[in-house]
């Protein structure tokens, strides 16, 4: 079972890494901070200092077409933020 499915990169996320070292991460949904730490510092080599999740909601959206209406939904996932001792950094490009 793979913890760390897929880093996040976005505006948000780079500004937040730029500013307060604080990187961005899709993680398994059953995976907890503790599970999350480790796999963190194995993949990358850093040291954790603060760990976020939260679970992201499933979006609906309804389209009205030519055929009816059509209705759709997004995939649920869970984000970690996670804060890496100051000094230190994640390159997501080098470790892909």
């Amino acid at each position: 079972m793979s913890i760390i499915i897929k880093p996040i990169i976005t505006e948000k996320v780079t500004k937040q890494s730029e500013i307060s070292n604080r990187f961005g991460f899709v993680v398994d949904k059953k995976a907890n901070k503790v599970q999350i730490k480790k796999a963190v510092e194995a993949t990358y080599g850093v040291t954790i200092v603060a760990i976020n999740t939260m679970n992201v909601r499933p979006d609906r959206s309804t389209k009205y077409t030519k055929s009816g209406l059509i209705s759709g939904k997004t995939n649920a996932y869970k984000k970690a933020i996670v804060q890496v001792q100051e000094g230190e950094t994640i390159d997501f490009y080098n470790n892909i």
